[in-house]
């Protein structure tokens, strides 16, 4: 704990702020730290922050809210000496700001700590975890409880989410509340703690969405992952609940070291919260819980994991204390998370998705949710290998299977992968081709496709905006 004033938290009292703390955020226009940022802000502190690059839409939305960004991470900017430093873990010893904030012994904390003690605690926190699904998974969360405060304006949940939400105007928000949802991620903590983000946020309600191999930067198997995972069971209380997806063995794995929490399954056709799919995308469903039926879902989302992240909002939701069987026609209204599965458009009888692509789970259950909607329409996938596991080749040998369902797949190879994709070309057979940049690709893909066709980007990065470039392109 810093020795510095907290400042007031809705649900836990009031307690005044005795000046206006001035806090620097290294690595502000992150997702997670541009949310803290914005948490920050609306607590009453001044807040400013550096980042390697300054760029929108993170950065629109901080300068709206008043805050000062600085482009590098140069010394300078921690002149004169802020009240604290809230450092992010794209930071590392080496850094200019790092190597200053130390000599010069400046407070300082990390993002998690920060968001855990100085917002979280008091709260009924509400945390999702997984290797994929939690973006969209907390942005439902939080909408239900948001539509089940029934525009009771003291009663709205805060929430930090990693993603641009279609039903909230900013990515993070104190609320008038009781609850808070938090996307929890298991990646490290800071330079100085290398314990995974959640072990900070110290839920009562805790989903547990799924657990694979990733992060190979940090986590040497899948073993130091779910040892992670089990801290986070630990901070669970008794009184508590755990949501936890019944087809995943990892995850049952991880409650055999130790469960002291009820806990509560799901999944499709198992488990105590069971989805029934009702079509073969995913856009509807029925919902049991405990072998009764409570109603159906009719939505804009496809996919499995959609259906599998509507299962575990809703039975979080109902451990917050809300009845489900009042939100099951809520589900029409959610407008989904941008670059999750995202339809930008359709151009000459061509529709263009985006997709946040990480991981090839990931990028097979799109695919599915897109196949079974298109049925026997060609799919085209352009694929951009982004993530630190997906450059180090880490997922190679999993990366043709994942993209079975596609018809056609444009691979883009960059300079920075050590591995070269004529091993994923050769198992795609005549499926796929590479690309060794952004406008090569875009020139293949504008060669194959035609009317009728489904162009889907896949990349956890910008992509060089190749989506948006692609749908002008089809235009002209």
């Amino acid at each position: 704990m810093t020795d510095l004033a907290p400042a007031p938290r809705p649900g836990s009292g009031s307690q005044e702020v005795q000046a206006p703390m001035r806090l620097h955020i290294l690595g502000i226009c992150g997702t997670f730290m541009g949310g803290v940022a914005a948490l920050a802000r609306e607590l009453g502190y001044a807040v400013e922050g550096s980042d390697a690059r300054v760029y929108p839409p993170m950065s629109k939305q901080l300068e709206k809210l008043g805050i000062c960004l600085r482009q590098g991470y140069s010394s300078e900017h921690l002149k004169p000496a802020p009240d604290l430093v809230v450092v992010g873990n794209a930071l590392s010893r080496g850094n200019p700001a790092v190597e200053y904030m130390l000599d010069a012994q400046l407070p300082y904390i990390s993002g998690p700590q920060w968001l855990g003690e100085t917002v979280l605690r008091g709260r009924e926190v509400l945390a999702v975890a997984g290797t994929h699904g939690k973006t969209t998974t907390s942005s439902l969360l939080a909408y239900l409880l948001e539509q089940a405060a029934a525009g009771r304006s003291t009663h709205l949940p805060g929430f930090l989410i990693g993603g641009v939400a279609g039903n909230f105007p900013v990515s993070a928000r104190l609320g008038t509340g009781k609850p808070f949802v938090v996307e929890a991620d298991e990646y490290d903590t800071a330079f100085f703690d290398k314990r995974s983000k959640f072990v900070h946020y110290r839920p009562r309600i805790a989903i547990l969405n799924n657990l694979e191999y990733d992060h190979a930067d940090i986590f040497a198997d899948v073993a130091a992952i779910q040892r992670q995972f089990h801290h986070l069971v630990r901070t669970v209380p008794g009184d508590g609940r755990l949501i936890v997806n019944a087809h995943d063995e990892r995850l049952a794995q991880v409650l055999d070291m130790g469960c002291w929490t009820p806990v509560e399954t799901f999944g499709i056709e198992c488990g105590y919260w069971r989805a029934q799919l009702l079509a073969a995308d995913g856009s509807a469903f029925a919902v049991y819980r405990n072998g009764t039926c409570l109603g159906e879902v009719h939505w804009s989302m496809l996919g499995r994991h959609n259906v599998m992240n509507a299962l575990a909002a809703l039975a979080a939701t109902a451990a917050s204390g809300v009845r489900p069987q009042i939100l099951l026609p809520v589900f029409a209204h959610f407008a989904g998370v941008r670059r999750r599965l995202e339809k930008l458009g359709e151009v000459s009888g061509v529709s263009v998705y985006d997709d946040f692509a990480h991981h090839p789970t990931a990028i097979a259950c799109s695919l599915a949710g897109l196949r079974a909607k298109l049925g026997s329409a060609r799919l085209v996938v352009a694929l951009e290998p982004r993530s630190r596991s997906m450059l180090e080749g880490v997922h190679v040998e999993a990366l043709g299977p994942a993209l079975a369902d596609a018809d056609a797949v444009v691979c883009l190879h960059q300079p920075s992968m050590p591995w070269v994709p004529g091993k994923l070309i050769k198992v795609l057979g005549g499926r796929g081709t590479a690309a060794s940049s952004v406008d090569a690709l875009l020139a293949a893909l504008r060669a194959q496709v035609r009317s009728g066709d489904c162009v889907i980007f896949m990349s956890n990065a910008d992509f060089e905006n190749a989506p948006q470039r692609f749908l002008k392109q089809l235009g002209t």
